[in-house]
């Protein structure tokens, strides 16, 4: 089967198209011919080890300190199962599903086994398999610190960079949840924000919302460029800052600023729970998450799909193609 590894850390050339042998799923597992998957600012900064600052060394730690210990990128997808293990009896070969390895990767293939307990649930209908591959990384990322967070209805939400993977899933679920919402973004995106649901749209090239006067009981920073130091005078009394893009600094801090102030800071790695992809599923088929696709690539240019991700730029999800669909 073809599959993209890398082995060793760098930029986009890293990455190099290779002829692996097809997994057989075991007992418990299910084998997915993959349609689509995506790249997440998990794949790209895992492949060159651009951590938010002081998480360098931990990066190493985590991915492989002389070189990748998961030569296949790849965070999420979308497919079809092609085969099913023998105690397997909640997929049926032929189903269309999406999956959520998450830190695990190995997506970037044609193939990949997944345990039929574990992430994977079924694909909604009407949604592409692009669609449906990018529903997990950012879906799964905002229902967690909402969670977190305690987002209740009628809360006022600010999200700083809302319209990247997960800036857009802040943005549709924060609606969905009954909150009021504020997007922070460029020019360029102040109609996409719209478009999702934002109440509020905010040009950080004209304005700076800690400078407006405005209060919020959440805000949802998915950039970086928001830490409590900038927005606890944007927070009301009781308020929420989750920080979704954190340096190492901000995680240490977040215990002691919750302590030393009448306001909550919600930092480090979201969890990944299976309920999570259900209730993806769920607001998907609803039509109240619909993942936002920038672009698309074949697997054969991967490179320069991680080339414009990492860019920074992106407009919700790039998404790749594995295959022809429907071959």
């Amino acid at each position: 089967m073809k599959a993209v590894i890398y082995e060793k850390y760098g930029p986009p050339d890293v990455l190099r198209m290779t002829e692996l042998p097809k997994p057989t799923p075991a007992d418990n597992e299910i084998l997915i011919r993959i349609r689509a998957t995506t790249v997440s600012s998990g794949d790209w900064r895992a492949r060159s080890l651009s951590m938010p600052r002081g998480f360098g060394s931990i990066g190493r730690l985590v991915f492989g300190i002389r070189g990748p210990r998961q030569p296949i990128l790849g965070t999420e997808l979308a497919g079809d199962v092609e085969a099913v293990g023998k105690a397997v009896t909640s997929f049926s070969v032929g189903d269309h599903v999406f999956a959520f390895p998450g830190g695990g990767m190995g997506c970037y293939t044609e193939y990949k086994c997944m345990p039929a307990d574990g992430a994977v649930a079924v694909k909604p209908t009407g949604l592409s398999h692009e669609q449906a591959a990018a529903l997990s990384f950012g879906g799964s990322t905002m229902l967690d610190f909402f969670r977190r967070g305690a987002l209740q209805r009628g809360d006022r939400v600010l999200v700083n960079g809302a319209s990247g993977a997960v800036g857009s899933a802040a943005v549709q679920l924060a609606k969905h949840f009954g909150a009021r919402v504020t997007a922070v973004c460029s020019t360029a995106n102040l109609d996409l924000v719209r478009s999702i649901g934002a109440d509020q749209a905010i040009d950080y090239t004209e304005h700076d919302f800690t400078r407006s006067g405005e209060t919020y009981d959440v805000i949802v920073d998915t950039v970086g460029t928001a830490p409590f130091a900038r927005s606890a005078s944007s927070l009301s009394g009781g308020g929420r800052l989750l920080l979704v893009h954190a340096t190492l600094s901000d995680v240490l801090l977040a215990p002691l600023q919750t302590m030393t102030s009448d306001k909550k800071v919600i930092a480090g790695p979201a969890e990944e729970r299976t309920e999570y992809l259900h209730q993806l599923a769920e607001l998907a088929a609803s039509g109240k998450f619909l993942p936002v696709i920038d672009r698309s690539y074949p697997l054969e240019r991967i490179v320069d799909a991680h080339r414009y991700a990492e860019q920074g730029r992106k407009k919700g999800s790039v998404a790749i193609t594995v295959g022809a669909i429907g071959e």
